[in-house]
């Protein structure tokens, strides 16, 4: 892993998070984002593209497989029997990187807006499948990558998401 990451690159083709560091070394791992494809729009349930920043690291501290809605952690700690329970959740858990949008008009502001829209890189259960579209907006990671990511980034890290697999 490496110490300090100072950008991601997210590939919407490949379902794949590449982080680099200071002297170009690079880490990656699979992801899942929109089962509705890429796109802007609030309300779409779609993966934003383009230039994007860390906005907030949020979880530090919390337990492996805690539980967050409305960026908070519930008490919780995922489980199936919680699971069970609870059908109807998009689970976030372990960790949040919450993205802003760099693109006036596109990713920013508006209708368009990534930050308004809670596009995170989050934590999700380990039966959920990595390298398909299977989010609801999201990036999700398997939280042992999101804790390793998360110890390495800050917030201001700049952060690509493309439709295009060259990096």
């Amino acid at each position: 892993m490496l110490e300090h990451i100072e950008s991601i690159h997210i590939s919407l083709p490949d379902q794949r998070l590449t982080a680099y560091g200071p002297s170009g070394e690079k880490w990656s791992r699979p992801v899942s984002t929109a089962a509705n494809g890429p796109g802007e729009a609030n309300g779409s349930g779609a993966t934003p593209r383009g230039a994007h920043y860390i906005r907030a690291c949020i979880g530090g501290g919390q337990p492996y497989g805690a539980v967050f809605v409305g960026r908070r952690p519930t008490g919780e700690i995922y489980s199936p029997e919680l699971a069970a329970r609870f059908p109807e959740r998009d689970w976030i858990l372990t960790r949040i990187l919450w993205l802003c949008g760099r693109e006036t008009g596109f990713n920013r502001g508006g209708r368009v807006d990534s930050m308004r829209r809670f596009i995170y890189i989050h934590g999700t259960p380990d039966s959920e499948p990595m390298g398909v579209p299977a989010s609801h907006g999201c990036i999700r990671m398997r939280n042992d990558d999101l804790m390793a990511l998360f110890d390495a980034v800050t917030p201001g890290v700049p952060v690509t998401i493309s439709t295009d697999d060259r990096h």
